[in-house]
């Protein structure tokens, strides 16, 4: 049975539950945050060992393998300001930088570590084990307190560490460990553009004003600092351009991008990275660094003094491939 102006009512639903629907998406952030808790898709390039399927390890291994990967992944739950631990480091997590508790594909992943340490250390001018590369991590990155190496905690994540690129060839790099070193743009990095870009791509997860998202119980971050006083200082190794262009482009925006498909050009990459290290944040002694030999230091090191004319700004910004070329 057909009742008058059933078909025109219908009709009108149909066009109001779309302008709902429409105007929803047209809210929507360009790039919404990513679930909390969601994972991220892994790279094809190199893959990490999984602890649960190791049929070999025994369960004490087991046991310090799985708490060493907590540590990495939610190192404020030990050291950060409300700290079971300890109250040492600025309350970020070390995978905050290398992303899926260090075994991500491009994403700072520990793949060669292990491969490729003890190793000669040009900043520090001498060889440097695990152990310090971890504690260059808390002191810098974490803003915070080296570690006693006899700790419980370190030796897990020392042994987590070994585990983690256990198949890897001593002195070998595999494809896709560490973080990719993207090609030179011919100018400076602009802060402006960063800025720009920041405000569409980033601010949804780290905030206005770089601060991050603290998770619910208010002990670590969701979405990390990228600036002020709980984020990493001005000697971490993201605070060179070069690594944490190389970061950002095939990691940011998070979970929505990767290697294989980046969402970031390697300019809208390098900008970004530039406008974020312009931001402030805690400052780092670093007069005994490269103190043996100042032409070890990296093209991109925003400190002098420098074995080359060219100056400051140019070695914090760029361009940088005239530096590069003259350190060849």
């Amino acid at each position: 049975m057909k009742y008058p102006g059933y078909s025109w009512l219908v009709a009108i639903l149909v066009i109001v539950v779309a302008a709902v629907i429409m105007l929803v998406v047209l809210r929507q952030p360009k790039h919404a945050a990513p679930a909390i808790g969601a994972k991220p898709q892994p790279d094809s390039a190199w893959a990490a060992p999984e602890i649960m399927k190791d049929t070999s390890l025994g369960k004490a291994t087991r046991q310090l393998l799985l708490y060493g990967s907590d540590l990495v992944a939610h190192t404020a739950k030990y050291f950060g300001p409300l700290g079971s631990i300890t109250h040492t480091s600025n309350g970020m997590n070390c995978q905050n930088c290398h992303l899926d508790a260090g075994r991500k594909s491009w994403g700072n992943n520990f793949g060669a570590v292990a491969a490729n340490y003890p190793r000669f250390n040009a900043r520090g001018g001498g060889t440097q084990s695990i152990y310090g590369r971890i504690n260059d991590c808390f002191q810098r990155s974490l803003d915070g307190k080296a570690l006693d190496t006899s700790t419980r905690e370190m030796q897990a994540m020392f042994a987590y560490i070994h585990w983690v690129g256990q198949n890897v060839p001593r002195s070998k790099k595999p494809i896709g460990s560490g973080i990719e070193k993207i090609p030179f743009i011919n100018r400076a990095a602009s802060v402006d553009s960063g800025k720009a870009l920041y405000a569409v791509k980033c601010v949804v997860c780290h905030g206005k004003n770089g601060e991050g998202v603290l998770a619910a119980d208010g002990v670590e971050y969701t979405y990390p600092p990228l600036w002020g006083p709980h984020s990493y200082n001005s000697g971490a190794g993201l605070y060179r351009l070069s690594g944490f262009a190389g970061f950002v482009k095939n990691n940011m925006p998070y979970l929505l991008a990767s290697h294989a498909a980046p969402v970031l050009t390697d300019e809208q990459a390098w900008d970004v990275a530039a406008f974020i290290n312009s931001q402030p944040r805690p400052g780092y002694d670093q007069h005994n660094d490269w103190k043996k030999d100042v032409k070890l230091k990296p093209f991109d090191c925003p400190f002098g003094p420098y074995a080359d004319s060219f100056p400051q700004q140019q070695h914090k910004y760029g361009p940088f491939k005239p530096i590069a070329t003259v350190k060849k």
